[in-house]
């Protein structure tokens, strides 16, 4: 299982006006979608999130988002640790996801971009 980066999970209460700033500090430009109801930009090694109290409260569970060359192998390999697998692996706008718990009872999103 190959780790390629982390991404911070941020909730905001207005994406329009947070993205500017979060473009500026990472030095990019947002790419921009929505899943469940929640409207995302993801923006260097930020993702921001704007929607539902409801929605976010689930989406606050999750400590982070990790990049992985390969979501089908991630999920083996935790398996294989011990971690129990929540949700997926599914397919997202950029590739696949899962999210697992760990057996330290953190909770974390592990992403491809593989289609």
């Amino acid at each position: 299982m190959e780790i390629l980066g982390a991404t911070l999970r941020v909730c905001v209460d207005d994406l329009e006006a947070a993205v500017p700033f979060y473009e500026r500090l990472a030095g990019g430009t947002a790419l921009r979608f929505e899943r469940g109801g929640v409207q995302v930009a993801a923006i260097g090694c930020f993702l921001l999130m704007s929607g539902p109290e409801a929605e976010l409260e689930v989406l606050r569970k999750v400590a982070a988002t990790i990049a992985v060359k390969d979501v089908e192998e991630t999920h083996r390999v935790l398996s294989e640790l011990g971690a129990r697998i929540i949700a997926g692996p599914v397919p997202t706008p950029v590739g696949r996801n899962l999210i697992a718990m760990h057996p330290d009872g953190v909770v974390y999103e592990y992403v491809d971009r593989q289609a």
